[in-house]
């Protein structure tokens, strides 16, 4: 393992002090961890998500203006605790309530459910969704259900955009769901990552093999099989995307009798001719930047042939799984209200424009 550490027990801590002075206008805390734009939320609906470290920027790089009020990292490749979700959402939480963004990871969905309870008993009004769009597999080994994968970035940004504005709590969260209905990403790897703890490889990938349909912590794929170009492996992924229709998806609305959110539709969401989508390349840590605009250009061309125009787009290392070489592919349908909650004025670490 050769890796920029001191201790492996500090790393987390470490790299929050360090974001903290090289973001001086986003507060950074300590015992439990999270950090939080300056003033919080306190006049409109506070966006608050977290997950493990190692995934950088995701969560605390869409910290700030536009995007997330509150990010809390758990430590590598762990979710966070109770305690951390519920601090975090304290600082930043004022009458008009929580949005908790949940990548569909069991650690994470359990432990925000926690946070969420302890919220509501000390008198603030929360929803928690949950984000499943990875197209690989229908359940993991850490998940009941499909995995939360890079449709989170687009969710953090459009429902951002919304709290900006004013939005309620029902109305963002109904268009959280929104953003994750109409989201769908799978992922491929060539190499393993390791984990500072570890010091050794998450799983073993031959030179000449490549994993297809991973998760950003190395979970298991559906295949594999032989490096392929990266053409042939843009067309594998974007298939996988646009021809899922396999998946059924529940609308849902929240009951404030029950607490929970309950069923009033199932569809089949699909990627039909005609349709706009917003597309992430991401790199999963230790991919170039140049060989995933080589990935984009035959994404263009993919959904192209299937009548999808892309109309917004990011290339780069947006969520990663610390320096594993690879990629994932992001698309989310795009109609004209998620179009202009993404193209908001937006000021955070990873993401900015509009200002």
């Amino acid at each position: 393992m050769k890796k920029l550490i001191n201790n492996a027990e500090d790393v987390t801590v470490e790299q929050l002090q360090g974001f903290g002075i090289a973001h001086s206008d986003i507060e950074v805390q300590f015992d439990p961890n999270f950090v939080n734009v300056v003033g919080g939320a306190k006049d409109r609906v506070a966006i608050v998500s977290g997950g493990g470290s190692g995934h950088e920027p995701l969560h605390g790089g869409y910290v700030g203006m536009g995007m997330l009020d509150a990010a809390c990292p758990g430590q590598v490749f762990t979710s966070p605790t109770p305690d951390q979700m519920f601090a975090a959402c304290k600082a930043v939480a004022g009458d008009q309530g929580v949005l908790q963004i949940v990548k569909n990871y069991t650690g994470d969905v359990l432990n925000f459910q926690m946070a969420a309870d302890m919220l509501r008993d000390d008198g603030i009004d929360v929803r928690n969704v949950i984000i499943d769009d990875d197209v690989a597999l229908k359940d993991s080994l850490y998940t009941a259900g499909r995995r939360g994968l890079g449709t989170t970035v687009i969710a953090e940004k459009v429902c951002g955009a919304a709290s900006q504005e004013g939005w309620d709590l029902d109305r963002i969260a109904a268009l959280c769901k929104k953003v994750n209905l109409y989201g769908k990403s799978m992922g491929m790897a060539l190499t393993s990552c390791t984990t500072p703890q570890k010091g050794s490889p998450t799983f073993d990938l031959g030179e000449q093999e490549m994993e297809i349909g991973i998760g950003i912590h190395g979970e298991p794929g559906i295949e594999r099989t032989a490096i392929k170009s990266a053409d042939e492996i843009t067309e594998i992924l974007a298939n996988h995307i646009l021809e899922d229709e396999a998946y059924t998806r529940n609308l849902s609305e929240w009951n404030a009798e029950k607490g929970e959110w309950v069923d009033v539709e199932t569809i089949d969401i699909t990627f039909e001719d005609g349709d706009e989508a917003i597309a992430i390349v991401n790199g999963m840590g230790g991919t170039p930047v140049s060989e995933l605009y080589t990935v984009y250009h035959k994404l263009a061309e993919v959904a192209g042939r299937h009548g999808v125009k892309i109309v917004r787009n990011l290339v780069g290392n947006y969520i990663t799984s610390l320096e594993m070489a690879g990629v994932s592919i992001t698309l989310v349908k795009a109609d004209d209200e998620i179009l202009r909650l993404y193209d908001a004025p937006v000021n955070t670490p990873a993401l900015r424009w509009g200002i």
